[in-house]
C-alpha cells in the first residue's frame, strides 16, 4: 500500500481530532468544497480546502435521499441541491464575503428529487418518477418547468442525470440506462427511451459522469463501467478487484470511480471507445464512498461508516495520483452529495 493510501486511512479515521473554524471566521475566498447534511432541516456544510467549516446555511427543505449521486450541482454562480422530503431543490448564489453561498429560490419538483444536473442553460431535476427542465435566465432558475417526461421504469430507483449533447441520460438502478431528447433550447421533449445494447448481465446501474456526447455510466452489482454514446452502449470494463463501483468523476483523460464495498477509488484512463483501470486504489477510506468529485486537480469524496460521515479531500497531479489534503469527520451517516466550488466561479 503506498503512501497516499495510508495517508487517507490515518486521516478518515481523525474523527475527534479535527479542529474547524466556526461559519465565517478564516475563509480566504479560495475554493470551497459542499457536501449536504441531508437531515430533516436540510443544510449545505460549507468546507474550506484545509477541512475548516465556512458556513452551514439551511436549503430550506427536507433532506433523506439516498442510493443516488448528482445530489448537488455547481454551475458557474449556481449551485442546486435536492431536498428529497419536502419535494424540491434549493438554488443559491455565490457570492464574495463571509457567507460565500446564499439561498435564492426553493423551485419544486414533480416528485421527490434524487439528483440535479445544469446544461443548456437549465437546470435538470431527476426525481423518483420523472425528468424535468427549468430554464435559467438572468433571474435565476425558473420555478417552472418547460419540459418532463416521465421515466422508463419510475418506480423509484432513479440515481443520477446528466448532460450529453442534445440529449439528458439518466440511470435507474431496476437496471435502466435511459436518455431523453432536448428541444431547441434546452427543454425535455419527447419520452424517455432506453439506450441499445445494454449487456445482458446488466445490474444495478448506478452513477455516471458525461462530457461532450459520451457517458461513462457504472454498472454496481456487476462490477463494470459502461461507455454510452449515440444511444448506444459501445464499451464495457471491468472493475478488477475493487467491488462494485458505483459513482464516477471525470476530468482530462481520468475517470475516478468510488467502489462503495471496496472502500476505495479506481483510476481509469478513457479516451475513443477505451476504457481502461490503470490503478485499482489511488484511495482507500474507513467508510463507503457515497459521491465523489473531481475538477482541476482537486478531488473530494463522502464516504460513510454508518454513524458518521467524512468529507476527504486531495490534491490529484497530472499523472492522476491523490495526495490527501484535509479530511472532516460528520457526525452523521446521513450527507448527501459532493460539489467543489472553484474560487473563480464567480467571475466566470
Amino acid at each position: 500500500m503506498n503512501k497516499a493510501i495510508l495517508g487517507v486511512a490515518l486521516m478518515a479515521s481523525m474523527a475527534a481530532g479535527a479542529i474547524h473554524a466556526q461559519p465565517g471566521e478564516g475563509w480566504n475566498d479560495g475554493d470551497l468544497i459542499v457536501t449536504a447534511s441531508n437531515a430533516t432541516n436540510n443544510s449545505l456544510l460549507v468546507y474550506d480546502t484545509q477541512g475548516a467549516l465556512v458556513e452551514q446555511p439551511r436549503t430550506g427543505g427536507t433532506g433523506g435521499v439516498s442510493g443516488n449521486a448528482g445530489g448537488i450541482a455547481q454551475n458557474h454562480d449556481l449551485l442546486a441541491v435536492v431536498n428529497f422530503g419536502s419535494g424540491n431543490v434549493s438554488i443559491f448564489r455565490k457570492h464574495g464575503g463571509a457567507a460565500p453561498l446564499q439561498l435564492a429560490r426553493l423551485v419544486p419538483a414533480i416528485t421527490n428529487p434524487v439528483s440535479v444536473a445544469f446544461g443548456h442553460h437549465h437546470l435538470y431535476i431527476l426525481t423518483t418518477t420523472h425528468i424535468e427542465s427549468h430554464p435559467i435566465d438572468r433571474y435565476g432558475v425558473s420555478a417552472l418547468p418547460d419540459g418532463s417526461a416521465p421515466l422508463a421504469h419510475g418506480d423509484g430507483s432513479s440515481a443520477q442525470v446528466g448532460v450529453i449533447g442534445g440529449q439528458l441520460i439518466m440511470t435507474e438502478k431496476s437496471n435502466a440506462i435511459e436518455t431523453v431528447n432536448l428541444a431547441n433550447g434546452g427543454a425535455v421533449a419527447g419520452g424517455a427511451h432506453l439506450v441499445a445494447h445494454i449487456p445482458a448481465n446488466v445490474n444495478a446501474p448506478f452513477g455516471l459522469a458525461t462530457r461532450g456526447d459520451n457517458a461513462y455510466v457504472t454498472i454496481a452489482h456487476a462490477n463494470e463501467i459502461s461507455l454510452v454514446r449515440n444511444d448506444s452502449v459501445l464499451a464495457v470494463t471491468g472493475s478488477g478487484t475493487q467491488m462494485a463501483p458505483c459513482w464516477v468523476a471525470l476530468d482530462g483523460p481520468y475517470l475516478f470511480s468510488a467502489n462503495s464495498p471496496s472502500h476505495s477509488v479506481s483510476r481509469y484512463v478513457v479516451s475513443g471507445h477505451s476504457i481502461v483501470q490503470e490503478a485499482p486504489v489511488v484511495a482507500s477510506f474507513n467508510g463507503a464512498p457515497t459521491d465523489i468529485a473531481y475538477r482541476d486537480n482537486l478531488a473530494a469524496v463522502v464516504d460513510s461508516n454508518g454513524s458518521a460521515s467524512h468529507v476527504s479531500i486531495f490534491d490529484v497531479d497530472g499523472d492522476g495520483n491523490f495526495s490527501p489534503k484535509s479530511s472532516v469527520t460528520i457526525n452523521s451517516a446521513a450527507t448527501n452529495g459532493i460539489a467543489i466550488v472553484r474560487a473563480d466561479d464567480l467571475d466566470e
